[in-house]
């Protein structure tokens, strides 16, 4: 009874082991973010994030081999993170994820778990990578939002629906805001368009612009 209420309290980690546990975390803490460079798709791209997952992954092994299966200093770390205010905000999901996976791998290797550590980095990496490269959750057309602002009396009846349906697939008015100017009456029209061929974008915004009364020609996509 009392042999096994040491062993809640006491942890034996050799030196050897220590350095092996923080190796194999910076190796898989490599990985991860080579992974999330080649992956990512996103239009925030930070190199200091992808030092930061390799550091992670080494800090939490490292703390897992503080920690041990000793109580006391579970409870101390925790009362010494209580303290640190974590003020960054995290704009995108795929961040949150890398640094979960990040930690998950650092206390795979923090209790020395190697083939857990090296196959569940293997695997998960191949399976974001493959998710990445399928785009399955990507819809198979966007939907753009398409600005237009001119002149009304220097406009005809109805002058964009020739081109819009020369370039676009759909197109539906969602805005249509007036003001009024010294030249005359000032519209503001928008539209949810989807093109035919994605590359004609410029084409289209290109065509609007030589539309006399049209000064004003913006197309809108959301980055995926």
């Amino acid at each position: 009874m009392e042999q096994d209420l040491q062993q809640i309290f006491t942890f034996s980690l050799t030196v050897r082991e220590a350095i092996a546990n923080i190796i194999v975390s910076l190796v898989s803490g490599v990985f991860i973010a080579l992974l999330y460079r080649v992956t990512y798709k996103g239009v925030s791209y930070s190199s200091n994030f992808t030092n930061a997952i390799i550091m992670l992954t080494m800090i939490t092994t490292l703390v897992i081999m503080v920690i041990g299966n000793n109580l006391a200093r579970a409870f101390g770390l925790v009362g010494a993170m209580s303290i640190i205010r974590f003020r960054t905000a995290v704009k995108d999901s795929q961040d949150i994820m890398f640094i979960f996976f990040a930690l998950g791998i650092g206390l795979s290797a923090g209790v020395g778990l190697y083939a857990v550590t090296i196959s569940s980095t293997l695997l998960i990496g191949l399976a974001i990578i493959i998710t990445t490269k399928l785009n399955y959750s990507t819809p198979p057309k966007r939907e753009y939002l398409l600005q237009l602002v001119y002149l009304e009396n220097k406009i005809g009846e109805d002058p964009f629906q020739s081109t819009l349906k020369r370039y676009c697939s759909k197109d539906k008015i969602v805005n249509l805001k007036g003001s009024e100017e010294e030249e005359g009456n000032m519209i503001e029209l928008s539209y949810y368009i989807k093109l035919k061929s994605e590359e004609k974008g410029p084409l289209l915004v290109s065509d609007l612009k030589k539309i006399s009364g049209v000064s004003i020609v913006n197309l809108f996509f959301d980055e995926y």
